[in-house]
């Protein structure tokens, strides 16, 4: 976390073909908008069952005007870059195609995020292809930047995982969480869901919910313990919103913590980071993080307050699940793994005032 993120962009960088597997869904639109309007990317296919022979913008409309197609998966096409949103399981399936099709494969699913098999027999239901989890580099810049580098398979992290993460990091560096107990609330909008839904997503059913899923035991979990290297005790809300993630965490340490020492951790962790801003108790509005801040944006905005009895630390974090959870934290890693400046196509700041978001 101490490496500093390359932000100036590279205008002599080559130009990398790229596609995308699964282009149809919320994560895929996403990917094709970032790629389509990218500067070190031409973005060549996109592939979807479904829509096979439509153009990307009769299922996104933001894309319209665009004249790529989709074609069937099975009509994959050499590229330099194979970016794979598709659901859990078809990506591990399928590696060695995709492999054989791209030097980089950047995978949006769950398939590769976990380190070994026997993490996908306990959260899972098993690997088909686990030699490749050693190859495998979680994409989150923030936590594996220098990992990234020179990678061949990429694996974006969940998106409720990401927000969490993010949030705790910067405490487990500095021994903060040595001990401590953590409580994790993450609030999320629909379209984690997928373009598919099902019938909790629907709009008559969704509307004006806090809902509460997968109380204990959320497969994300895996993850944060992956990293963190301790348990928490976590629990996921469904609410009355399209896009984010806001995660509240509640740590008490086993010892006082200092506001300074707060400060200290978090400033340490992000201040070269170019997605990440604190947001800390300020004035105004937006006093601490939520996802309306960050809707469209790869942004996370991260901030905390000290309990007066100094016996608990609350930790917000805010990200939008489908560009920092998902398709944004992808194309970060892609710039990271390939030497384009990071930001590269990822600048914009998002919008204020903005609805619902």
């Amino acid at each position: 976390m101490g490496t500093t993120a390359a932000t100036d962009a590279d205008t002599t960088a080559e130009t990398k073909t790229a596609g995308v597997v699964g282009g149809s869904g919320f994560a895929g639109g996403e990917l094709l908008r970032l790629l389509d309007g990218h500067p070190n990317f031409e973005l060549v296919q996109a592939t979807s069952r479904e829509y096979a022979g439509k153009s990307i913008g009769g299922v996104h409309p933001n894309l319209r005007g665009r004249e790529l197609r989709f074609s069937e998966p099975a009509e994959l096409e050499p590229v330099d870059v194979l970016f794979t949103a598709t659901p859990h399981g078809v990506t591990m399936e399928h590696v060695d195609e995709y492999l054989d099709a791209a030097d980089l494969l950047v995978d949006l699913s769950a398939d590769f995020r976990l380190a070994t098999e026997g993490q996908y027999d306990e959260w899972y239901d098993g690997h088909s292809a686990p030699a490749y989890l050693d190859v495998a580099e979680y994409a989150l810049p923030e936590l594996n930047r220098e990992n990234l580098q020179d990678a061949d398979i990429i694996a974006s992290g969940g998106c409720n995982a990401t927000a969490t993460l993010l949030g705790l990091k910067p405490l487990a560096d500095a021994g903060v969480l040595d001990g401590a107990h953590v409580v994790v609330d993450v609030k999320v909008g629909s379209s984690e869901g997928g373009a598919g839904g099902g019938a909790a997503s629907s709009h008559a059913e969704r509307s004006g919910v806090v809902r509460p899923y997968a109380p204990t035991g959320h497969r994300h979990e895996a993850e944060i313990e992956q990293w963190l290297g301790l348990s928490v005790s976590f629990t996921c809300h469904a609410v009355d919103m399209v896009r984010g993630a806001s995660a509240t965490c509640h740590v008490f340490p086993d010892g006082p913590v200092s506001k300074k020492e707060l400060w200290t951790a978090y400033r340490g962790a992000y201040e070269a980071e170019p997605f990440v801003r604190l947001v800390a108790g300020g004035s105004g509005s937006y006093r601490y993080p939520e996802p309306k801040a960050v809707a469209g944006t790869n942004y996370a905005d991260v901030g905390f307050e000290l309990d007066p009895s100094n016996e608990r630390i609350v930790v917000f974090s805010a990200i939008d699940n489908v560009m920092k959870g998902s398709a944004g934290q992808a194309v970060h890693a892609a710039n990271v793994a390939l030497g384009f400046a990071e930001t590269a196509g990822l600048e914009f700041a998002g919008l204020h005032p903005v609805g619902s978001p």
